[in-house]
């Protein structure tokens, strides 16, 4: 069954950039990722410094892969030092998706 995460990540003042440049590291070696079928890096339009990744996997066990690679890993790294507080991930399954 397919899986939809979406995370959302509050950056600190000034880290825009920083983030930007290692969140994109992470998803173009994403977007390859078997069993990836989609990996978008989105900013909020207003407001806070939010960044939004909506990602789509063809089942649980490509989440994981994609949670125990080398890059995602790398990302978290950066990321921590990077965000103003915990990113709030949200997983969900299809009830009613079209095609």
């Amino acid at each position: 069954m397919t899986v939809k995460v979406i995370a959302f990540v509050s950056v600190k003042e000034g880290q825009e950039a920083a983030f930007e440049e290692a969140a994109r590291r992470c998803v173009a070696a994403s977007r390859a990722e078997p069993g990836v079928h989609h990996y978008d890096l989105w900013r909020e339009a207003e407001g806070e410094r939010r960044y939004v990744f909506n990602e789509l996997y063809a089942d649980q066990a490509a989440v994981a892969a994609h949670m125990a690679s080398a890059h995602f890993k790398a990302f978290g790294l950066a990321a921590r030092d990077l965000a103003s507080a915990r990113p709030v991930i949200v997983a969900t399954t299809p009830v009613d998706v079209a095609d």
